[in-house]
């Protein structure tokens, strides 16, 4: 199974702003699914619909309550089926972590490291996580070998995080 991440306008089988009874039911077709906060748009506490598949878990997020905002993928774990993720051609868990920054920067994308875990790509839409709640390999800095999990979101997902020019003073 291929997953292909198209930000902003979402992933394989999941477009950015799809209604939710049409997420749930194609969720339904990968694995079993759990949703929470049914129609909430408060801020804290969307609605999240997580589709749980034997080797894989996507967490799709609603904002208003009504359509497919961001989806989250975690990555595949091992099992019978071949499971990739790709962003542009790239298998973003199979490529270890700093080597996919710097291939992202090479295709001219403003990557953009917020924090010791995390890498985002405001504009495009696209986050990536090396944090793990389990052992895995690391990296020499410590961090996880591979991402954990990325992020593909709306066109504005990440506008607030881009670095401002200052205001000639």
């Amino acid at each position: 199974m291929d997953i292909v991440l198209n930000p902003p306008d979402g992933i394989t089988g999941f477009s950015t702003g799809m209604p939710a009874s049409e997420v749930k039911a194609a969720a339904a077709e990968l694995g079993r699914v759990e949703v929470q906060d049914e129609g909430s748009d408060a801020y804290f506490h969307p609605m999240t619909v997580l589709c749980v598949h034997a080797q894989f878990e996507i967490v799709f997020t609603f904002h208003d309550g009504k359509t497919l905002a961001t989806s989250e993928v975690w990555i595949p774990r091992p099992g019978p089926e071949e499971i990739t993720v790709r962003f542009r051609d790239i298998d973003v868990f199979r490529t270890p972590a700093l080597r996919l920054v710097e291939q992202l920067r090479g295709l001219g994308l403003g990557v953009i490291h917020r924090e010791m875990s995390t890498w985002i790509i405001p504009g495009l839409s696209l986050g990536l996580w090396r944090e793990a709640g389990h052992e895995v390999p690391l990296d020499t800095d410590g961090e996880p070998l591979y991402f954990q999990a990325v992020l593909v979101g709306p066109t504005d997902c990440y506008d607030d995080l881009i670095p401002r020019e200052p205001l000639p003073g």
